[in-house]
């Protein structure tokens, strides 16, 4: 408790750390005031029935940040970014050129690489707006526009996602923890207040057990989330002696961290984006009054609605998702390289290629492990709401792993500003 507290100390007496919090609190508040300006037009009393029986919008709403239950100017959050992101991880597979860029360029390949994922979320914005605001004015839920109106709120819609976008990269860069995530935490923890009320309003002295029970076992996921994510398999290094101006140095002895889940939060993120997507597309394509949408849809809808196949979806996407980013994330031959040039090796392995292929095969061996985990925990939820039939539990469950995830990881970070300050 005493490290703790001093911990805390530091974070708030040392001016570099105190300007990144206060930085992430500032940024954090400009977005939740965004996301209470709504858009011209909206039906609020449609919007809230029209809320109430969709599981896929409630799922958008979590990538808004919240701000899609309120129709914000914010309403498309960092969905766009996301997607746009997702997009370009898949083309390092089929670019070796991409991928070079992403990995053996340095800083100013990954900055051109980000920049590209910049410049796509803008028509991919343009897209879901459009497909949104279609859906939705269909359905009434705007209500009472011209088509000049209609464009002004497509352009307001795309204006908020960019700007969001931007904010994220922001906190990014001179806050604590990734910008897109904390964006997304913060609007989950934003919409815990209505929750609580809307349950203690509509409580059901019969469904206490089910509560309880439920209580219970989020408290079991946090631990068993927090427990996978800090897991590591530490590989010993050591570092070979070397003479240099008659001094002696090296030959000290210390470890590789290789984390057990080194994906965090991500692949989940990606494998709900994927899920989305259909439905997105679909959404944008239904307003050119193609005859074969509306079957299209009703087939995605049954699809979706069917949670067995959904659920193996879900599982599936989120596994491979695990070791596609891991993969991107974590390059052993660099590793290998890195560790020869500083004159280290690990015991009883050859610097070098051998010690690639042994740090690739530990990792592979790691992330099944992980993404197993991640898979059943995912899925989790949904096999909760089907037992019990509240909808509210699988997106709920969603919202438990991203929360979780993203205090890791900026706990994380601050405890590694902390180290590097003392």
């Amino acid at each position: 408790m005493q490290k703790f507290f001093r911990k805390v100390s530091i974070i708030f007496t040392e001016p570099a750390i105190r300007n990144r919090v206060l930085f992430v609190l500032a940024a954090l508040v400009v977005f939740r005031l965004l996301a209470t300006i709504p858009i011209p037009g909206v039906d609020q009393a449609v919007l809230e029935q029209f809320f109430a029986d969709n599981q896929f919008l409630g799922l958008l709403n979590i990538f808004s940040g919240g701000g899609l239950a309120n129709m914000s100017i914010v309403m498309l959050g960092v969905g766009p970014f996301i997607t746009a992101a997702i997009i370009m991880q898949l083309m390092t597979v089929m670019s070796p050129k991409l991928k070079a860029m992403h990995t053996e360029e340095g800083e100013a390949g990954r900055a051109r690489f980000t920049q590209y994922s910049r410049l796509l979320t803008l028509p991919l914005a343009i897209l879901q707006g459009f497909g949104f605001l279609s859906l939705l004015q269909s359905q009434g839920v705007i209500v009472g526009l011209s088509t000049f109106e209609f464009i002004v709120n497509v352009i307001l819609v795309v204006a908020g996602s960019i700007l969001l976008m931007w904010i994220g990269e922001l906190v990014t860069e001179y806050g604590v923890g990734n910008g897109v995530s904390i964006i997304i935490f913060a609007g989950i923890v934003a919409t815990l207040p209505a929750t609580v009320s809307q349950l203690a309003f509509t409580f059901d002295p019969s469904q206490l057990p089910l509560f309880v029970g439920f209580a219970f076992i989020a408290l079991f996921i946090i631990y068993a989330v927090v427990f996978m994510t800090e897991a590591e398999r530490p590989v010993p290094i050591t570092y070979a002696k070397q003479s240099r101006g008659g001094v002696t140095y090296g030959g000290s002895s210390s470890y590789l961290p290789l984390r057990l889940n080194q994906a965090g939060v991500i692949p989940i993120i990606f494998a709900l984006s994927i899920l989305l997507f259909p439905q997105m597309v679909l959404n944008v394509l239904a307003a050119f009054d193609l005859p074969w949408v509306p079957r299209a849809t009703e087939v995605i809808n049954e699809l979706l609605a069917n949670q067995l196949l959904y659920g193996a979806a879900y599982f599936i996407l989120v596994f491979l998702f695990t070791f596609f980013y891991t993969a991107v994330t974590f390059d052993p031959d660099s590793v290998a390289k890195n560790l020869q040039r500083n004159g280290a090796y690990i015991s009883g392995i050859r610097p070098g290629e051998n010690t690639a292929e042994y740090l690739g095969n530990l990792t592979t061996r790691l992330t099944l492990v992980g993404a197993l985990f991640l898979g059943v925990v995912a899925v989790f939820p949904l096999g909760m709401q089907a037992a019990t039939g509240i909808m509210a539990l699988a997106i709920g469950g969603t919202a438990v792993l991203i929360v979780v995830s993203v205090v890791l990881d900026i706990i994380r970070r601050l405890d590694a500003q902390v180290a590097l300050r003392e």
